[in-house]
């Protein structure tokens, strides 16, 4: 591929191979940026990057718990493009189940996908940022991160570091004129259950049915990203029902917490009942 106009802007994307981080790869190719679309499986960022509009789009191979590989990534911006105006930290990994049923290996994977793929390439590519006195960071999140609700411990946790590293990352970044964004979608249909770790058997089936009926699609999701890059705003919620939940639980936090619980009780599968 050709590096395309040497004026486009750039964005990285991390876990850019399918699902969400595809969509939003497409959303800002057709916007008219170069592309650099990165996954831990190379074949399916190639696969993403050959369907972009466009040219000047670069793909490769991350594991994003990998400092060196997020270096070498920095590198290879900086040679194709001298340049980076947004980075989307988007991989990520699911694991479901209640704290005392989650082993403490899932919560070592989790968190360091989730929460510390995060601060890896935050912390990579601050320094590109301030030096240029611009650009935009956005952290994928999840709803998970602000509800507090039960059965999802490991991932709610990971989640929540990252709406808080976010929070402070805006802080620090706004004197050198950066924008951040921190993105809370709720269930959105993606490949995010073909890995999902969880210790009751039909956890990720249930999953895949409540992101079918979520009505949201992961180029809605996209839309709400590249709108926010546009028009700079921080906590980005992409589903109409968390926009509501998230002011009632910092207005009325009891009131909230009763509400959270009766629908969980719909939710989640009684004992015994294995139809979910």
């Amino acid at each position: 591929m050709t590096n395309g106009s040497s004026t486009a802007p750039v964005v990285a994307i991390s876990g850019a191979g399918s699902g969400l981080g595809a969509a939003m790869a497409k959303s800002f190719a057709a916007d008219g940026y170069r592309v650099v679309v990165t996954d831990q499986h190379e074949d399916r960022a190639r696969s993403v990057a050959e369907q972009l509009d466009g040219e000047g789009h670069f793909a490769c191979a991350m594991d994003v718990t990998d400092s060196a590989q997020w270096a070498r990534l920095d590198d290879e911006i900086g040679t194709r493009y001298g340049r980076l105006d947004v980075l989307i930290n988007n991989a990520g990994v699911a694991t479901g189940g209640m704290l005392g049923e989650t082993p403490l290996d899932d919560w070592a994977w989790v968190l360091d996908i989730d929460l510390m793929g995060v601060v890896r390439g935050c912390h990579q590519f601050v320094g590109r940022f301030r030096a240029q006195g611009h650009g935009h960071i956005i952290n994928v999140a999840s709803f998970a991160g602000l509800a507090g609700a039960p059965a999802i411990a490991s991932y709610g946790t990971a989640k929540a570091g990252v709406v808080a590293l976010s929070e402070m990352l805006r802080a620090e970044l706004a004197p050198a004129g950066v924008e951040v964004s921190v993105l809370c979608p709720a269930f959105v249909t993606t490949k995010l259950t073909e890995t999902m770790r969880a210790p009751d058997g039909d956890y990720a089936a249930r999953v895949q049915r409540w992101m079918a009926r979520s009505g949201v699609s992961a180029e809605d999701v996209a839309a709400v990203v590249l709108s926010a890059v546009r028009r700079p705003k921080f906590l980005l919620l992409t589903h109409r029902d968390t926009r509501w939940m998230y002011r009632l639980k910092r207005w009325f936090p009891e009131l909230y917490f009763r509400i959270m619980m009766k629908q969980m009780r719909k939710m989640m599968p009684k004992p015994g009942d294995s139809s979910g």
